[in-house]
């Protein structure tokens, strides 16, 4: 066990990897903000960002096979707006938002992240990221000023798989030039990231930003990381 409570073998370990929404950014001031932001912007003022947040959640739990499409996402807001406006946003607004969250300006960048990159990347680890998303990651990555520090990225849209696809982490394990066992990813999703990353024969943790005290076998910053390694 390491000083920092978190049971990793750190002499195995190589090269460490991160999910990206949730892990190292989250819209900004939240999902709901942004929908009521544009909806205004489009005739719709008035939506209250609260309530489309837990229309969003419910209607993200509802979905099934999400692999990010552009049509995909469309339908999601659909069903987040469902009976608040005479015309669903896909046939009104939808490009707007859908390009409103391509813009750094929607998301923000969690405050132990840059700190954290910058000490592992000192350590000597290699960096980088696997997550379910869509072509707007990269560029997005790059103005947020983080595409830098990874040397390969594994993203679902270009795999053609999302996790917890072995697959994914696979092929970030070959970009690394690693083998998955001396490849630690970090993700905020028990089944996509942890379970994902253990049955791809790498070594996981869980961020859990939100519970505290902290679920038994996850960190709550990873600020953890640094103290750990």
């Amino acid at each position: 066990m390491s000083k920092s409570g978190l049971a990793v073998q750190w002499r195995d370990i190589r090269a460490i990897t991160f999910d990206v929404g949730g892990t190292l950014i989250t819209p900004w001031p939240s999902v709901g903000h942004i929908y009521a932001e544009v909806a205004a912007a489009h005739g719709h003022a008035g939506l209250d960002p609260t309530r489309l947040n837990q229309r969003f959640a419910t209607a993200w739990r509802a979905v099934e096979d999400f692999r990010h499409t552009r049509q995909q996402w469309a339908e999601l807001v659909d069903a987040t707006f469902s009976g608040l406006m005479a015309k669903p946003p896909s046939a009104t607004f939808f490009d707007a938002l859908y390009d409103r969250f391509a813009e750094a300006g929607a998301w923000h960048v969690f405050e132990d992240v840059i700190p954290a990159l910058d000490a592992l990347k000192a350590c000597g680890f290699k960096l980088g990221v696997i997550s379910n998303w869509d072509d707007r990651l990269r560029p997005l990555l790059q103005e947020l000023h983080l595409e830098a520090y990874f040397e390969t990225m594994s993203i679902s849209c270009e795999v053609g798989a999302t996790k917890p696809a072995r697959v994914m982490f696979t092929q970030a394990a070959e970009g690394l030039s690693m083998p998955p066992g001396a490849m630690l990813h970090v993700g905020d999703s028990l089944e996509m990231d942890v379970r994902g990353a253990e049955a791809a024969g790498c070594v996981a943790v869980w961020l859990d930003r939100h519970t505290n005290p902290t679920r038994a076998g996850a960190i709550r910053t990873l600020q953890e990381l640094v103290t750990g390694a």
